[in-house]
């Protein structure tokens, strides 16, 4: 009551009633020397801001706009079976996967896909075996009727780094066709739709279109690349892009691009979609 008799005296007397006390801000913007504290002080209220209204940046809404769903996957025990008791060593993680390699096994074709397991098993066999590997190479094996198989241990979820392209096996996931594709033999459809599948689903956390180009970088020189050389490589690639193979076979190899639409369209992309020249992320 004190303060508002106070101000209507001040009135009648002509006089305008104080003001109230400034914020501390604008007198520290007041004061020499300070000024830059409080513009330090305004930006970090105002990203706080900023960040409270917008968690999430336009790059994550973008990929989460191109997320597949994540195709059926058999575990490793439906295979491994009893050479489940070979002792395991950590698996190697990467950050992201930003390019799929694409592999033929040069296995028969004419299998009972009942029997894929035990294919499966003879592979592992031989690359821990007589190449002397911790482990599968491919971090997952495809059959004829399109069943996806888990490879090399670490977690399907993961972006475990596998031992199938030479060079390029960082931030790459290798998925193997279980037979032999070269010129001339028949592709099985499932087979091919199941790998779209699994690039489109191990693709979209990275934001990759999986018709465009990434720049990967080779770290070995026994790969077709020097160590150290950084190129563009499809997305979705064959073996023979960064290593000196006929893998995955001409057969399969043909069918490449058509596996790159399918898995696009998994992604939500539609044909009319621009493709970028060059996307993703240096491996190391």
């Amino acid at each position: 009551m004190r303060a508002i008799r106070q101000a209507a005296h001040l009135r009648a007397r002509g006089r305008p009633p104080a003001r109230p006390p400034r914020p501390l801000l604008v007198i520290l913007v007041c004061l020499p020397g300070l000024a830059v504290l409080a513009l330090a002080l305004c930006a970090d209220r105002a990203e706080r801001a900023a960040t409270a209204r917008a968690p999430h940046s336009a790059r994550s809404r973008h990929t989460a706009a191109h997320l597949a769903p994540r195709p059926p996957v058999e575990p490793r025990s439906v295979w491994l079976a009893d050479l489940a008791g070979r002792t395991q060593p950590p698996p190697r993680l990467d950050d992201q996967v930003v390019a799929v390699f694409v592999h033929h096994t040069d296995s028969p074709n004419a299998y009972d896909c009942a029997d894929a397991p035990r294919l499966i098993r003879h592979l592992y066999a031989g690359q821990t075996g007589a190449r002397g590997w911790d482990d599968i190479g491919y971090n997952f094996l495809v059959d004829r009727c399109g069943t996806i198989y888990e490879g090399r241990a670490g977690g399907i979820d993961r972006a475990v780094t596998g031992a199938h392209t030479q060079g390029f096996n960082h931030r790459t996931a290798g998925v193997a066709a279980l037979g032999t594709f070269t010129a001339g033999t028949h592709v099985p459809q499932p087979m091919l739709d199941a790998i779209a599948a699994l690039a489109a689903w191990k693709l979209g956390p990275a934001g990759i279109d999986p018709r465009a180009t990434v720049r990967l970088t080779s770290s070995n020189s026994r790969s077709r690349y020097d160590a150290g050389v950084t190129v563009s490589l499809p997305a979705l690639a064959g073996h023979d892009d960064g290593f000196e193979t006929t893998c995955p076979g001409a057969a399969l190899t043909a069918r490449l691009p058509e596996i790159r639409r399918t898995a696009a369209r998994l992604q939500g992309r539609t044909d009319a979609t621009s493709v970028p020249a060059s996307t993703g992320t240096l491996t190391p």
